[in-house]
C-alpha cells in the first residue's frame, strides 16, 4: 500500500474545524487499503504570526517543500488586521504559492443536483453545472513590482500595483487549460481585458498562438473578463474550462462559487511544474476564507475541505477511484437531505461541521 506524506496547515478561523473532518475521510481510504496517509501539521497565517511573528516559519516552509502534498484550510481574520503588511496572514499563503512554484490554480464549480435550489440562480440555470476555472497563480498584479504606497510633495499619497506577465507564464497556464479541456468537453474560454490593458493584449496573443500551434483540436473563445462575469450569472453552462490571470481568476471563481450554492462547496488545487518523473509540487485548499464570524461554533461547511483532499488524491497521488468515491459520498449525503447552515435553504434543520464529516465518511465507507 502506497504511503503519502501530507503537510496539513489548518490556519485560522474555521480552518481547524474543517481540517478535522478531512482526517476522518482519509482514515476510511486508509482502512480500505487504498493508500496510507501520514499527516504532519504546521502553522500558517495568523496562527503562525502569533507563534513566530511570521506568516509562515522557515521550518514549516521546509516541511511544505518536502511533503507529497500540502493541504491548507484558511488564513486571516480581524485579529491580525493591523500587523505589518509583510507578515499579514495572507503573506504566508502567497509565499507558499510562490516558493513552491504553484502557478496553476484549478477551481471546479460543480452544482450538485440536490443543491440546485440553494443557488442564487434558478434551478434550470445551474443544475448540472460543471465548470473548471484555471487561474494563473504566481504572476500578475499580486506579485508584480513596484508595489508600494508613496508620499507625494503635495501631501497626497500614491498607491501602485503592477500587472506583469511574460510569455512563458501565459503559455504554461494556457497549456494546462487546453490539456484539461481535452479530458472534458474540449472547450476553453480565455479571459482578460485586452481592450484597456497591455497585459491583456499579450495574454490574448500568446493563448491564440499556442492554440494554433498545439491545440487546434480544442475549441477556443476569448471573452473580456467583465463580460464573462456577466455571462457566469446569465448562462454559466455555456462554459467548460475558463483560463484567466491571477486577479480576474480570483474574482471570477468567487462569482462561480455562488452558482453552486455556497463558498463552502468549492475545493481547489494549486499545481507546479511537472518534474522529470511527472511529479508536481501541489497545495490543496478550499476557496472559502477563514470565516471568523462563525469560527468555533461548529457550523462551518467542511465539504470544500474534503473535496480539496479528494483533488489531492486525483492530481497528486493518481488515486482516481478513491477521488471519485469521495465525490460520490458527498453527492449521496446531499441527496439524503443533510445540510450545514450555509446550504440549508428551505430545509427544516441543519447539521454541524462534525456531523457532516461523519456522514460523508460513513457514506464513503459504504461505497468502498
Amino acid at each position: 500500500m502506497a504511503s503519502y506524506n501530507i503537510f496539513l496547515l489548518p490556519g485560522d478561523g474555521i480552518g481547524p474545524e474543517v481540517t478535522a473532518e478531512v482526517e476522518k475521510v482519509a482514515k476510511i481510504v486508509s482502512d480500505a487499503g487504498l493508500a496510507k496517509f501520514e499527516f504532519e501539521k504546521g502553522l500558517v497565517g495568523g496562527s503562525a504570526y502569533d507563534a513566530h511573528g511570521l506568516a509562515i516559519s522557515e521550518a514549516d516552509m521546509a516541511r511544505a517543500q518536502a511533503a507529497d502534498a500540502v493541504l491548507l484550510a484558511a488564513v486571516g481574520g480581524p485579529k491580525w488586521a493591523n500587523v505589518p503588511y509583510e507578515v499579514r496572514p495572507e503573506a504566508g499563503l502567497l509565499r507558499l504559492r510562490k516558493d513552491l512554484g504553484l502557478f496553476a490554480n484549478l477551481r471546479p464549480a460543480i452544482c450538485y443536483p440536490a443543491l440546485a435550489d440553494a443557488s442564487s440562480l434558478k434551478r434550470d440555470i445551474v443544475e448540472g453545472l460543471d465548470i473548471m476555472i484555471v487561474r494563473e497563480l504566481t504572476g500578475g498584479v499580486y506579485f508584480g513590482e513596484p508595489k508600494e504606497i508613496t508620499n507625494l510633495p503635495n501631501g497626497q499619497k500614491r498607491a501602485v500595483d503592477t500587472q506583469v506577465y511574460e510569455t512563458y507564464e501565459i503559455e504554461r497556464i494556457a497549456a494546462v487549460a487546453f490539456e484539461l479541456a481535452r479530458k472534458r468537453n474540449n472547450k476553453v474560454t480565455s479571459s482578460e481585458k485586452h481592450n484597456v490593458m497591455k497585459s491583456g493584449v499579450l495574454w490574448k496573443e500568446v493563448v491564440t498562438d499556442l492554440h494554433k500551434k498545439s491545440y487546434a483540436d480544442v475549441k477556443l473563445e476569448h471573452m473580456l473578463a467583465d463580460a464573462l462575469g456577466m455571462q457566469l450569472v446569465r448562462w454559466p453552462k455555456q462554459f467548460d474550462v475558463i483560463v484567466t490571470d491571477n486577479l480576474f481568476g480570483d474574482m471570477l471563481s468567487d462569482v462561480a462559487s455562488m452558482l453552486t450554492g455556497s463558498l463552502g462547496m468549492l475545493p481547489s488545487a494549486s499545481l507546479g511544474e511537472a518534474d522529470a518523473n511527472g511529479k508536481r509540487k501541489a497545495m490543496y485548499e478550499p476557496v472559502h476564507g477563514s470565516a471568523p464570524d462563525i469560527a468555533g461554533k461548529g457550523i462551518a461547511n467542511p465539504i470544500a475541505m474534503i473535496g480539496s483532499f479528494g483533488m489531492a488524491l486525483r492530481y497528486s497521488f493518481g488515486l482516481i477511484e478513491a477521488a471519485d468515491l469521495i465525490e460520490k459520498a458527498i453527492s449521496d449525503v446531499l441527496a439524503a437531505g443533510l445540510r450545514t447552515a450555509d446550504i440549508k435553504g428551505e430545509a427544516a434543520s441543519s447539521i454541524s461541521t462534525s456531523a457532516m464529516g461523519d456522514a460523508i465518511a460513513n457514506a464513503l465507507k459504504k461505497a468502498i
